[in-house]
């Protein structure tokens, strides 16, 4: 089938052509000898150290927008040999260039304490004075600089585990073919998998199930393998950097306490009640004695399961996001009238969801769209993530523009929560109201309690590997069935194949990145709250969060948007709301 261009991002608006990209490739060396020559200088004077600071910023500026085109370009089709090869020459380069930044922190670092009071008193660095303290703040975990520079210039080699997991996943996993709904053969991928958890017919779901972790336990020791590779990197850079573990280190950057992390788990153990009784609710509706992992994602009322064309699902999300009024509106036609989203599934594309860009290029969005109800909230979801960029991008100067992860999920989750909102308020359908709560609950038990459990399992992995446990294929399958037997309680009985799971999470690559889905739906909860009261006032602090950048610490950024993330607070309310949904869900199912 040929495909449709406008269902495509384009590309050419970062590079015209190869041609424009090779000239920006080649201009990569001399900027890293340009910043290079500062090396030694950055204690003469508060303006050289400026014009250092500047001048790294515009090779971190140009690295990312090469690095970005070409890893765009590969996603498109992982198998394409030639997309991939950029992608690594250009990964290889920057492993060789490590060296051109890895003297700088250590030399900042260097310029004693009276120097640099006066430094950071002075006009010249007022701009760059809060990067500057946060970089001070980093100081015993910064290593001399022919260690940082070895270190750096192992970068490429010690992401090994990391690039096997992707191509194994991504490109060189076939899971075959199953029998659908209709009878027929049809391909299963990390893509229509979802679809066929979502069927109405529980042996299609249990038939997807069985042959996607099937597959996986064949190469269960070389995913184990992978996993440990990464994990492993993780403790032994913690320590090398003198950090008291792989978690505080992974958490250090956005200055966030262990404790956020710790307290998120022991909050979630604390209301694992309502999940047990949402649990018991879907029991009940399907008339099962005990449910299987593959009843988690069916609709309770299948009758009323929707399908929605792209064009559909973009009408669908500019509607429900008018609460974020006509700025936002008008800004967000860019999206498709500039073609940042890559829209269908197709052989080689890397599987899933992203945003993904740099300060030079549209904030484009990676989809596999399927006409679910599903896909239509990742859609929502990434041009949260989205908007979230441009308007950062747009509102600060490149040095504080890239916002930090933490905060990421923040945006985009509220968009979800926005789009539930206008579905429920426009339905007219009863059985649909009560299709729409079960789907809220669905998405807050995959946010909040199911990511929850994914950071447990994290942070078990990384604790047995600081206590010298290898991470095995039999461990990692022990430990994660015993975790997902706590999360989903007495009323599931899983089929053993769910203890291969944690093989197929990408995330577990990314060094404790799932925790902030739960604490940024928890925040997202309340924001879309504010945003559907229609005061002007927190609209307007929303947009503050939007365009804030890495101006400010991410717990202060929300604190300002109107949620403490600092104390337990808003995971509490959260899941109390998650309650209450339950309860009204089993009066809509008895009307």
């Amino acid at each position: 089938m040929e495909l449709n261009e406008k269902m495509t991002w384009d590309l050419s608006a970062m590079y015209k052509d190869l041609t424009a990209w090779e000239a920006d490739f080649n201009k990569i060396r001399p900027a890293a000898e340009k910043f290079l020559s500062y090396k030694g200088r950055l204690a003469e004077s508060p303006a050289v150290l400026r014009e250092a600071i500047e001048v790294s910023d515009e090779f971190d500026r140009l690295a990312s927008k090469v690095y970005v085109y070409c890893h765009l370009k590969s996603d498109e089709n992982t198998a394409d040999n030639k997309n991939r090869a950029r992608q690594e020459k250009v990964e290889a380069l920057l492993a060789s260039l490590a060296e051109t930044d890895a003297w700088f922190d250590p030399e900042i670092m260097s310029i004693p304490d009276e120097v640099m009071e006066k430094f950071l008193a002075s006009p010249e660095l007022a701009f760059y004075k809060r990067s500057l303290l946060e970089l001070l703040r980093e100081k015993p975990h910064t290593l001399t600089e022919p260690e940082e520079r070895l270190l750096g210039t192992l970068g490429d080699v010690l992401g090994s585990s990391d690039k096997a997991f992707e191509m194994l996943n991504d490109a060189d996993m076939d899971f075959g073919s199953i029998k659908g709904e209709s009878g027929k053969s049809e391909k299963l991928t990390h893509g229509s998998y979802r679809k066929f958890l979502e069927s109405p017919d529980r042996e299609v779901r249990k038939r997807a199930f069985k042959k996607m972790f099937s597959s996986y336990r064949k190469l269960r020791n070389t995913f184990s393998a992978t996993l440990d590779g990464t994990v492993k990197r993780h403790v032994v850079s913690s320590r090398i950097r003198h950090y008291g573990s792989a978690l505080e280190a992974a958490l250090s950057s956005d200055n966030v306490p262990a404790e956020v992390y710790r307290n998120l788990i022991a909050t979630v153990h604390n209301n694992l009640d309502a999940f047990y009784d949402y649990m018991k609710l879907r029991k009940e509706v399907m008339k099962l004695d005990r449910l299987d992992m593959f009843d988690m994602y069916n609709p309770l009322l299948p009758n009323c399961r929707k399908e929605y064309s792209f064009a559909e699902a973009v009408e669908l999300v500019k509607a429900a996001l008018k609460p974020l009024g006509d700025d936002y509106a008008k800004n967000l036609e860019l999206a498709f009238k500039q073609r940042w989203v890559d829209v269908p599934e197709r052989k080689g594309k890397r599987s899933g969801a992203y945003s993904s860009g740099c300060y030079d290029s549209y904030p484009y969005l990676l989809l596999n769209y399927n006409n679910t109800l599903n896909d239509v909230f990742t859609l929502a979801h990434e041009l949260g993530h989205s908007m979230h960029s441009f308007y950062s991008n747009k509102t600060q100067e490149y040095h504080y523009a890239d916002y930090s992860i933490f905060v990421a999920e923040v945006a985009s989750t509220t968009n979800e929560l926005l789009l539930f909102n206008h579905l429920l308020e426009t339905t007219t359908d009863k059985d649909f109201r009560a299709f729409l709560l079960g789907h809220l609950l669905d998405e807050i038990r995959g946010t909040i309690y199911r990511q929850t459990m994914f950071a447990e399992f994290e942070l078990l992995m990384h604790e047995l590997s600081e206590a010298g446990e290898p991470l095995s294929a039999d461990l990692l399958c022990e430990k994660y069935e015993e975790l997902n037997a706590l999360y989903y309680g007495p009323h599931v009985k899983p089929d053993k194949l769910i203890s291969m799971e944690w093989a197929r999470i990408p995330h577990f690559y990314y060094n404790f990145y799932v925790y902030k889905y739960a604490t940024g739906m928890s925040a997202a909860i309340q924001l879309a709250e504010n945003l559907r009261s229609g005061d002007p006032e927190k609209r307007e602090a929303y947009f503050g969060f939007l365009k804030a950048g890495d101006s400010k610490d991410v717990l202060d950024i929300m604190k300002d948007a109107g949620v403490d993330l600092s104390t337990p607070a808003p995971i509490e309310a959260a899941l109390k709301f998650f309650g209450k949904i339950v309860k009204e869900l089993r009066q809509e199912l008895k009307k």
